[in-house]
């Protein structure tokens, strides 16, 4: 290893090729690798005699990339290693992909890494040594039918990296920001393989050592599979099209499910507080669509609502982590059989309750989690509602 870089941070590296560099750096002698992503590490896929030092020398922040919470990258600049990995896409025709797939596919996959880059470009710009190295794709560098947005987006990350390393070298800075481009990789979740860490053991080799040697652009199998590929589309770009759309037609490799978890939750959001804001954060945090009921009135709770109906619906709405405002249904089933939600949130004090014990068993076949959130600290609205009283 080149020099003695000590701290890391790890963007995706709670699973597959993020959660193997993880490893591998800790292994590399680092004393720290912040991890941060969408879930927490799994550790079931970690050989039980390196656990307990990944436990030690690790530590998780829970971040959902397309939610653009970028402040949470401030509070971590003690690195001279930055490696992002995070990134998802499926194959399928693009009439097939929602509008919320679309835009969240640019926001993970090419968005949020060139965001964190700027984060750290003053430590990548710099005369200290800063290792840096972004997941890109083959998808980024020839035509990938079926893969149209995803292909796009990292079409956009490669070049974006490919300009900021000639900017780099013009103005005579010696780090560079690795483009790491493979195409299938053996061991990851991401062709519906399953994750195995064991066969990523030497493309992670590969990818520290050129990123130690700030080196550009690493392709996995280049010579043996990717030159051939790459010169193919240059001699003839169509036809690669086609005869690529082709053999993923041929292979059964089309998706019909849509990467995308739909979460639901409904209130009076009257007087609306601080306890409603971590409400909707912390039911962002757990979905890539937000839709939120607005009831028409405290009815149902036997209580006076305070701001008309419409006003609430213009203050949820203007809230960054709400996608979508409706006004609520009667019954939470009935929201399910117009929005198909993945995801019900709901507080803890409705547990056990008749209604949700019956949502529990409606729910139960249909693929659909309550989540129970408990109440956090701070403002309610029974003490609003006390102090306008008074």
């Amino acid at each position: 290893m080149i020099g003695s870089p000590k701290k890391a941070l790890v963007v995706g590296g709670n699973s597959g090729v993020g959660l193997s560099l993880t490893l591998k750096l800790i292994e590399n002698g680092y004393n720290h690798v912040y991890i941060v992503g969408k879930d927490v590490p799994n550790t079931k896929d970690i050989e039980l005699s390196k656990i307990d030092i990944f436990q030690k020398q690790t530590s998780f922040k829970k971040l959902n990339l397309i939610n653009q919470e970028y402040a949470i990258f401030d509070e971590i600049q003690d690195i001279d290693t930055l490696i992002i990995t995070a990134g998802f896409g499926r194959v399928s025709q693009f009439e097939a992909l929602t509008e919320i797939e679309i835009t969240n596919l640019v926001k993970c996959n090419m968005l949020s890494a060139i965001q964190i880059i700027k984060r750290y470009y003053n430590k990548i710009k710099s005369k200290n040594n800063f290792y840096c190295a972004v997941m890109g794709s083959i998808a980024g560098h020839v035509a990938s039918p079926l893969f149209s947005v995803y292909g796009a987006s990292k079409f956009g990350l490669c070049a974006f990296i490919e300009n900021i390393n000639a900017e780099l070298a013009y103005e005579g800075y010696q780090n560079r920001i690795l483009d790491v481009s493979p195409g299938a990789l053996k061991g990851t979740n991401f062709n519906g393989c399953g994750n195995n860490l064991s066969l990523l053991s030497n493309i992670v080799d590969d990818i520290l050592y050129n990123m130690y040697h700030q080196k550009t652009l690493y392709i996995p199998q280049y010579d043996d599979v990717y030159k051939n590929v790459i010169a193919r589309y240059h001699h003839d770009p169509l036809k690669y099209s086609i005869d690529s759309y082709a053999y993923k037609i041929k292979n059964g490799r089309i998706s019909n499910s849509p990467q995308v978890v739909v979460g639901y939750l409904s209130g009076t959001f009257d007087l609306f507080h601080i306890g409603h804001l971590n409400l909707l954060r912390r039911a962002k945090e757990q979905c890539d669509y937000l839709i939120v009921g607005v009831h028409k009135s405290g009815s149902w709770k036997g209580k006076e609502t305070y701001i008309p109906f419409e006003e609430r619906v213009q203050i949820v709405a203007s809230v960054k982590y709400v996608d979508k405002v409706i006004e609520s249904y009667t019954e939470d089933s009935d929201a399910y059989e117009a929005l198909h939600f993945d995801k019900l949130f709901v507080g803890s004090d409705y547990k056990g309750t008749e209604r949700f014990n019956r949502y529990e068993e409606y729910f139960k076949d249909k693929g659909v989690e309550i989540v129970y959130f408990s109440y956090t600290q701070g403002t309610s609205s029974t003490q609003l509602r006390a102090a306008i009283s008074k």
